[in-house]
C-alpha cells in the first residue's frame, strides 16, 4: 500500500529516471500497461514500449538543467496528488506548476499517470514611464 513515503521515494526515483539517459529506469516505475497523460485532454501513451518513446522524445538530453520542487496534496491509495514547480534551464527559460494524479499498483509503481501541466508566461520587459 502506498503512503506518503513510498509517493515521495517515487516521485525523487522518478525525477532520477529523467535526469539519467535511456529508459531502462522506467520498467522500476510504471507498470507494464501504466497510462501516461501528459495533459488533461491529450490521449494517454499505453504500455511500456509507448512510454518510452515519449520519454526519448520530450527529453533535451539527461544533461537538461531544471529544478522540480513537490509538495504532496493528498494520498488516498492507490491515489496521490503531487504539486510540483518545475524551472528548465538557468536563469529560467521555461517555469511549469504541475498538478499529477497517480494511481499506484500494489507493487509501488505507478499504472496511471495524470498531468496538469501549466506554464509561465514570458516575462514582459519592463518599461519606464
Amino acid at each position: 500500500m502506498i503512503d506518503e513515503s513510498s509517493v515521495t521515494a517515487w516521485i525523487r526515483r522518478y525525477e532520477r529516471a529523467w535526469r539519467t539517459a535511456g529508459t531502462d529506469q522506467l520498467d522500476g516505475l510504471f507498470t507494464t500497461d501504466a497510462t501516461y497523460q501528459m495533459a488533461p485532454f491529450e490521449e494517454p501513451d499505453r504500455g511500456l514500449a509507448a512510454l518510452r518513446i515519449r520519454w526519448d522524445a520530450e527529453r533535451t538530453s539527461p544533461d537538461e538543467e531544471f529544478t522540480m520542487d513537490f509538495d504532496l496534496v493528498a494520498v488516498d491509495p492507490p491515489r496521490a496528488v503531487v504539486r510540483l514547480e518545475v524551472r528548465y534551464g538557468e536563469p529560467s527559460r521555461q517555469h511549469f506548476r504541475d498538478l499529477w494524479i497517480l494511481d499506484f499498483a500494489s507493487d509501488g509503481r505507478c499504472r496511471s499517470f495524470e498531468e496538469w501541466p501549466f506554464s509561465a508566461p514570458p516575462p514582459v520587459p519592463h518599461q519606464a514611464p
